[in-house]
């Protein structure tokens, strides 16, 4: 194991991949990306999601590509894993196992479904696309979710399989211009936020979603199942369409950054199986009108308070395990964070030990981060995201709070 020195950026405060212990793994038992040969250099550093590899540092300078996401248009090799089912008892299984209604999902539309354990905790978290009436995809996040779904399909017509799609995301503010060039034309501004559609991209017909995970407005293009795309020829069409544009490709440190000033949530990371979804103030997908979901009656009887928020600090940058001091009592640790370029001070996850007590709020709390060292930071207490709390950015509007 090694362990090398930071990089040095925005006055030190963006910690980088490299500043890491760093380890040689064998890729005997994991997947690595078909566009890894497009992008990877001795400098490239990879991490494992889904049991994949993909690019977590390529060695570049990470706030300058951070601001051509923010300006521009970067295209990103991301690890996220569909999970493809189908079957006449496709919808009854979904049903079952997502706190969200799913037969209302109409086709060619997508939809962030979260999966619970049977005592409400959190199991999985991602986005469900309907594409036709008896067929879904199901984007995972990190974590084994394909057994889960087969186990709960005892007794229906359904059959669940990995079908091997990689995942490429166009990301910023120039990501729209990108997919019309890209596609023939065939995609423009009324392809809404959390659509999705097979559209021709060069000489191939491929799955693509109005989504990604920076905030910023974007797409997701997903290769065919069991290898049928030409990857190297799909990477070279978008790059080839996006040059004009400014189109570079990043590692996901870059994308990193922007999620968390977006406030989008990372399973395994920021959220795990001990966490309900009111724990992370996301009641609201979860729907009792249906007749009954893995974990429904848990939810039904569990805390509604939520103990997860953000956190800003203009001096200190919070880090993961960090704690969060009130009156010299520790309340809370940090999950993840980070200095904001856009905002210019340190952000990050907080979950709380409790909720708030009665009268109390915790948004708004002025309250202290104290690092492993003992350095002491002011910090306040705010609601997620960060800024753009309407979601205005994705959907290619102006965002009404900076």
């Amino acid at each position: 194991m090694t362990a090398e020195n930071p990089r040095s950026h925005e006055q030190g405060k963006l910690v980088h991949a490299t500043s890491h212990p760093t380890v040689r793994i064998i890729a005997k038992r994991f997947e690595q990306s078909p566009y890894a040969s497009k992008y990877a250099t001795a400098d490239t550093l990879f991490g494992i999601y889904c049991n994949r590899f993909y690019p977590m540092s390529l060695g570049e300078d990470v706030l300058a590509q951070y601001w051509k996401l923010r300006r521009e248009v970067m295209l990103f090799d991301v690890p996220e894993k569909p999970l493809d089912i189908r079957g006449r008892d496709a919808v009854t299984l979904l049903e079952r196992v997502f706190t969200r209604r799913v037969g209302d999902l109409g086709i060619g539309r997508a939809r962030y479904a979260i999966a619970c354990t049977p005592n409400g905790g959190i199991q999985m978290d991602g986005v469900l696309i309907r594409l036709a009436e008896e067929h879904f995809w199901y984007v995972q996040a990190n974590g084994e979710f394909e057994s889960w779904l087969v186990a709960h399909s005892e007794g229906l017509a359904v059959t669940v399989r990995d079908p091997e799609s990689r995942v490429l995301q166009v990301q910023g503010p120039r990501a729209l211009d990108v997919m019309r060039d890209a596609t023939a034309g065939a995609i423009q501004d009324d392809f809404g936020y959390f659509h999705a559609g097979f559209f021709r991209l060069g000489s191939q017909q491929l799955l693509v979603t109005r989504t990604g995970w920076t905030g910023e407005l974007g797409f997701e293009i997903y290769s065919n199942s069991h290898g049928d795309t030409d990857h190297a020829a799909l990477w070279d069409h978008l790059m080839a369409t996006g040059t004009p544009y400014g189109m570079q490709n990043a590692a996901l440190e870059v994308m990193g950054i922007r999620r968390i000033e977006a406030g989008i949530l990372d399973y395994g990371t920021d959220i795990d199986s001990s966490m309900t979804p009111y724990d992370i103030g996301l009641g609201n997908f979860i729907d009792f009108g249906k007749d009954r979901f893995v974990g429904r009656d848990a939810l039904q009887s569990a805390d509604r308070r939520q103990r997860f928020f953000g956190l800003v600090s203009g001096a200190g940058v919070p880090r993961v395990g960090d704690e969060i001091l009130q009156d010299g009592t520790t309340v809370g640790r940090i999950r993840v964070g980070e200095w904001s370029p856009t905002l210019q001070c340190g952000i990050g996850y907080v979950l709380f030990e409790n909720p708030a007590s009665e009268g109390q709020h915790w948004p708004g709390s002025e309250l202290t981060l104290r690092g492993p060292g003992g350095e002491i930071h002011d910090a306040e207490v705010v609601p997620l995201p960060f800024y753009d709390r309407k979601k205005n950015i994705p959907r290619g509007l102006a965002a009404e709070d900076g």
